[in-house]
């Protein structure tokens, strides 16, 4: 059984601190968001600090202890769970007065809601025995947000024994999963993202926890995060032929985004939503098709309708308008508000430092850096603690970093046991690997500037927990990076959790860039800058060449994208002169790009 949110956004996944805790801030308001439950020390720290807080002994889980990782994930989500209950049950308990959370609750529903009708009734009602009733009926249908977990998929290291045999179902996405499932959370969602790994969705099968219950629905449902049709078609089917049904497509664009950015071939976001659109019944059907045959094999049942599949969408939303839109136009259940939620302590946790960065942050100030070990594109706030401590090693002359988790140790090039390439041990052997090759000087510095790029992620986007709660996740490492998307630009301020949430819902107004073009606009013109880089990108005319299909693809891609945008009849709002002319700004540098560099349009 599928129960419909109350509110219509939430927040996703953010690095792996900023989101910890989230759940226990936001869920007993009604608000959904996604706790990342790969990094292991991270979350028994978060154990240590949360256990006391509610009179519970931390009784630690050591890494001697057999399957400690996903022991560890298990407890923290039955803590995260269990305080969130309470603190629901004391909001349901408390009076409706003003300046209560209960009465805070509802004044953040949205505006169409029914619970929200049947509030502003019973505020307006002056008869005291109705309004009686009415306050019991609203406490009756009160519902906390959804506790929901990202794995990303590419995060899964193999782990081995002291006498270095491989652990069979250890690896950190894998044990992370089997985590989660054992937890209590009920009316909650695995999210994958990143791409497929193969491994995990066929561990998927041994797990009951994605079965159906007996209500005819999913206590744990799971989520994938995509950025275009056809790999939720390819993902969905794989899992639908093992007995595993998707409930939910969540939908990222590919460049307008935080943390790592997974670029279309220049596919926007709007033909992305249409494309989803107008084929969900034709996805939902060919799903269900393959996973009914699947649950008669496992189970001897099947299902008459198909279950639940919900389209969501994320990625650089900023405005009320915007989000009304997506949800109406394209037939969205939720919409995704990340980076704004930075600039909220009562939704997520950011140190002091960090947070006057973000609200200073400037355009240059965001970059779509190679700092990554992963080597994909990853947004970057400049100026961070932990930019500031790598610029120092490189100084001293001992560039890279300790490299303690080594979710992200992938690299063979030097070493038989794989290593990360932002530690020192990486660093070492290829700065001397470039200084032993002869190299022209433009050509050996752009080299080396992407090896001392590289920086640690582990620790770094997990500090600002063990900072805010005096806690410490390895000794002598307290640096802080962060990815914001590029819409931090437009949002200057700290604000309380309700004021963004009336951001959000149209009743407020905080964006603090007058000139902040619509976020169809913003994107497009990040996957041109994106395609003019990658032009530029020091390659030779055979490379270029040799890429050809890939530059035609892209491009055509983004022609096909502009034209859809100027047939968009519900686009005819305030800001109508201004989308115009954003796209008649972005197809004219298209065109001089196609100039520059005729071969694209060939």
């Amino acid at each position: 059984m599928y129960n419909t949110p109350l509110h219509k956004f939430h927040i996703p996944v953010m690095g792996l601190a900023f989101t910890i805790d989230t759940p226990i801030k936001v869920a007993p308001f009604g608000i959904s968001s996604v706790i990342s439950i790969v990094e292991n020390r991270l979350i028994e720290m978060m154990r240590k600090h949360y256990c006391p807080t509610i009179g519970l002994e931390y009784v630690p889980i050591t890494i001697h202890e057999d399957d400690f990782r996903a022991k560890r994930i298990t407890d923290y989500l039955n803590l995260v769970n269990r305080i969130v209950n309470q603190k629901f049950e004391k909001i349901k308990e408390a009076a409706f007065e003003t300046g209560s959370d209960l009465v805070k609750y509802f004044e953040m529903l949205p505006e169409d809601s029914v619970l929200k009708k049947l509030y502003a009734k019973m505020v307006k009602t002056e008869d005291i025995q109705e309004q009686l009733i009415l306050q019991h009926q609203l406490r009756t249908q009160m519902r906390s947000g959804s506790i929901d977990v990202n794995i990303m998929t590419k995060t899964d290291q193999n782990n081995f024994t002291k006498a270095g045999e491989l652990i069979e179902d250890g690896s950190d996405a894998v044990a992370a999963l089997r985590g989660y499932a054992n937890s209590n959370l009920e009316n909650s969602s695995v999210i994958f993202s990143a791409g497929t790994n193969f491994r995990l969705y066929n561990y998927l099968e041994k797990l009951s926890a994605f079965d159906v219950n007996n209500y005819g629905g999913f206590t744990k449902k799971v989520v994938i995060k995509v950025s275009d049709y056809r790999s939720a078609l390819i993902q969905g089917k794989y899992l639908a032929k093992k007995g595993i049904w998707v409930s939910e497509f969540r939908i990222e664009s590919g460049l307008n985004c935080g943390g790592h950015a997974f670029a279309t071939e220049g596919y926007l976001l709007g033909p992305i939503l249409e494309e989803f659109k107008s084929k969900k019944e034709e996805l939902i059907d060919s799903l269900f098709e393959l996973y009914n045959k699947a649950l008669i094999q496992k189970t001897k049942v099947k299902f008459v309708y198909p279950p639940q599949l919900i389209i969501t969408v994320q990625g650089g939303i900023g405005t009320n308008e915007e989000a009304e839109f997506l949800l109406d136009h394209y037939d969205i259940e939720s919409t995704g508000w990340g980076t704004p939620f930075l600039l909220v302590p009562e939704a997520t946790t950011v140190d002091d430092e960090t947070l006057k960065l973000l609200c200073a942050a400037k355009k240059e100030d965001i970059v779509l850096s190679k700092n990554s070990p992963f080597g994909i594109g990853f947004y970057y706030l400049k100026g961070t603690s932990a930019d500031k401590e790598k610029q120092a090693r490189i100084a001293s002359g001992k560039p890279g970093s300790p490299c303690t988790e080594k979710h992200l140790a992938f690299n063979t090039e030097f070493t038989k046991e794989p290593i990360c390439t932002a530690s020192r041990k990486y660093q070492k052997f290829k700065i001397a690997q470039l200084q032993s090759i002869d190299l022209p000087e433009p050509i050996y510095q752009k080299q080396l500037t992407e090896v001392l790029d590289k920086e640690c992620l582990c620790i770094g986007l997990s500090n600002a927990a063990a900072i805010n709660y005096s806690q410490t996740m390895v000794k002598n490492l307290n640096a802080v990076n962060i990815c914001p998307g590029p819409n931090i630009v437009n949002f200057s301020s700290v604000v309380s959790l309700q004021k963004m949430v009336d951001h959000i819902y149209g009743r407020d107004d905080i964006i603090a860039n007058g000139e902040r073009p619509h976020m169809f606009i913003t994107e497009l013109k990040l996957y041109i800058n994106y395609l003019k880089e990658k032009l530029e990108d020091g390659f030779n005319t055979d490379q270029l060449i040799s890429m050809k299909k890939y530059f035609t693809t892209y491009y055509q891609n983004l022609r096909n994208g502009i034209s859809y945008y100027y047939s968009l009849p519900c686009l005819s709002h305030n800001s109508e002169k201004q989308f115009t002319n954003g796209l008649s700004n972005a197809k004219l540098e298209l065109e001089l790009l196609n100039f520059q560099f005729p071969f694209i349009s060939e």
